[in-house]
């Protein structure tokens, strides 16, 4: 069994959907289609914004199309974090996860938490700076659980000492050295200056040091809305960003296996 991964889905504002329907991923990957069993979406995945009822469930009728459920890393900017009632669920991955909708299955995974899916171990983390705070543009919501708590922060420290190895970590926004790398004009080549904001982001510098204690093979991310793959050589650590590319990842034996679309591989 396979899982895929997509980067920010947005309650498919921009189109999202059109990448992740059943008949794109079925002329994508043909054959690994069916052996798909779980849908990761890195982050701000936008699902019940206020007023946005008919999107959500044109959304949930085409993703119910697809045979797998939908588990969603916590973004930033997102519905999900002024929503008190959320119940708390067992799918048998470890943690419990919020779930949001029955049919198609959709949850949100919890942030500082440890998940086995697929045999694969995964930490997870998640949440980011929202830019259109940063640059003061008005939006109709936001909520400060977008950043850590303190406790959220301790935990996660607390839990890292008893176990640092994982497969790979799933979070919304990178480390904040990796993302500096990868996006030197800070993600937006239009720009004639650095984007400063999406680099003043605490959520990045934590995972810096997240990062200086963990082992693992592949770190996966969305929120800049491109797609990268970085190696770094040093470390032997790989980092991908997604947006409009998705891959598929499984577990042979003790390595981590990706599946590009149609077949391509660049890893």
């Amino acid at each position: 069994m396979s899982i895929l991964l997509s980067g920010d889905f947005h309650a498919n504002a921009a189109g999202e959907l059109d990448f992740i329907t059943r008949e794109e991923l079925l002329k994508k990957y043909k054959n690994k289609y069916n052996e798909i069993n779980t849908h990761i979406i890195l982050g701000d995945a936008g699902f019940h914004w206020i007023g946005n009822r008919l999107r959500d469930l044109h959304n949930y009728k085409i993703l119910s199309k697809r045979h797998f459920p939908v588990l969603c890393v916590q973004g930033n900017h997102e519905p999900f974090y002024g929503m008190s009632d959320l119940p708390e669920v067992d799918i048998g991955i470890g943690e419990t996860v919020y779930q949001i909708n029955d049919e198609p299955f959709i949850a949100y995974l919890k942030r500082g938490k440890v998940y086995i899916i697929d045999r694969i171990k995964f930490l997870v983390l998640g949440g980011a700076l929202s830019i259109d705070i940063a640059q003061r543009i008005p939006v109709l919501s936001w909520w400060k659980q977008e950043y850590w708590s303190e406790e959220e922060k301790k935990d996660v420290f607390k839990l890292l000492k008893k176990d640092n190895c994982f497969d790979c970590v799933l979070s919304h926004t990178g480390p904040n050295q990796i993302n500096k790398t990868v996006f030197p004009w800070g993600g937006d080549p239009h720009r004639p200056t650095p984007f400063h904001e999406k680099f003043d982001d605490e959520v990045a510098i934590l995972n810096d040091r997240i990062l200086k204690k963990i082992q693992f093979q592949e770190w996966w991310c969305g929120h800049w809305h491109k797609d990268r793959y970085y190696l770094d050589e040093k470390s032997a650590f790989g980092y991908q960003y997604l947006y409009t590319e998705t891959k598929i990842m499984e577990k042979i034996g003790n390595k981590i296996i990706i599946h590009n679309e149609y077949g391509m591989t660049k890893r």
